[in-house]
């Protein structure tokens, strides 16, 4: 007799990080050392799972407020914004309600009309963009909608107080009207024509959360931090973070661990700019054989690294043309 048998098959740390993030609640506020520790898995695990997380579309990254778990776009949203990414888009600051910043707006209105006559326009849902008046700050809120105060106003204590209690954002930046309507409407159309591109600043691990050898380190430091990380390539560089080369396996094998890293490692390696699109970075990695590059700035300074499987897993989130695929 054939006995049927299961196979389970274990989710690997990065899908368990992803799908912990999934289900978090719209508007979380997400950390890098939180995921870390409640899943108990480096914080370099943690970081690549959620930068992956942005790509998918499930959280987003503010300035001076952090990474916030959002509903996901799918193709009928793609042309809409959360206000998140609104004050990304603008650099603004949030005056309040915070707690709503992962919502969907519906369309942006711009407020440069008579309160009376602004009443037929304003919807809840709606992103009223609008100057120093702080009375129909009050009005668009109890109505609903948004706020985005130009010209780097501040609004009343009341605004504020109704922001939070709704969880409605009122965002300032000191962009001018017509400059901020120019600025959403290009993001919307960058989100729609240009959402397939992926960089290498989109998946990159920063030098705060990755390991790298400085020039005088000894031999024996790589194979400590091998041990630590369980990776096998690190870039070197010298005190002023400049990338100087890397150091693999093969370099290391046979010599003195007494040594300096300097003396074995691969001088001059290949390197990305954040610039760089994740295609090209493959293909680097594809003809030249290695399984990680380091990320530098306009200086040849370290700014984080990535790895095949960093490539890989961006690569197949990236969604191919309608023609052959299925989305069921």
């Amino acid at each position: 007799m054939i006995k049927e048998s299961l196979v389970y098959v274990m989710a690997t740390k990065h899908e368990q990080i992803l799908e912990y993030i999934k289900n978090l609640d719209i508007g979380y506020k997400i950390s890098v050392r939180q995921i870390a520790k409640n899943l108990q898995v480096s914080e370099g695990t943690a970081y690549r799972a959620i930068k992956d997380a942005e790509i998918q579309g499930y959280v987003s990254t503010i300035e001076r407020v952090g990474t916030i778990r959002i509903e996901k776009k799918d193709k009928e949203n793609i042309k809409k914004l959360t206000y998140a990414e609104v004050v990304n888009i603008v650099d603004g600051q949030v005056l309040g309600g915070r707690e709503g910043l992962y919502k969907m707006l519906n369309r942006f209105v711009i407020g440069a009309m008579k309160l009376e006559a602004m009443k037929r326009y304003v919807d809840a849902g709606d992103l009223l963009i609008v100057g120093n008046r702080e009375t129909v700050h009050e009005y668009a809120l109890k109505e609903g909608a948004a706020v985005l105060i130009t010209g780097g106003f501040d609004t009343s204590s009341e605004a504020k107080r109704l922001a939070d209690e709704l969880r409605i954002p009122v965002i300032s930046t000191s962009y001018d009207t017509f400059t901020v309507a120019a600025m959403i409407n290009r993001a919307i159309y960058d989100q729609v024509i240009k959402k397939e591109i992926v960089h290498v600043s989109d998946i990159l691990i920063p030098t705060e959360v990755t390991s790298y050898l400085y020039r005088h380190d000894s031999i024996k430091r790589w194979y400590e931090m091998n041990r630590e990380t369980s990776h096998s390539r690190f870039p070197v560089v010298g005190k002023d973070m400049k990338v100087l080369g890397i150091v693999a396996p093969k370099d290391v094998m046979g010599s003195d661990e007494s040594q300096p890293i300097e003396k074995v490692m691969t001088e001059n390696p290949m390197v990305v700019s954040p610039s760089s699109s994740v295609a090209q970075a493959a293909h680097i990695m594809i003809w030249e054989g290695i399984e990680c590059l380091p990320v530098v700035d306009a200086k040849s300074r370290l700014l984080g690294i990535i790895t095949r499987r960093d490539v890989l897993k961006a690569m197949q989130n990236v969604s191919t043309p309608a023609a052959g695929r299925r989305d069921d």
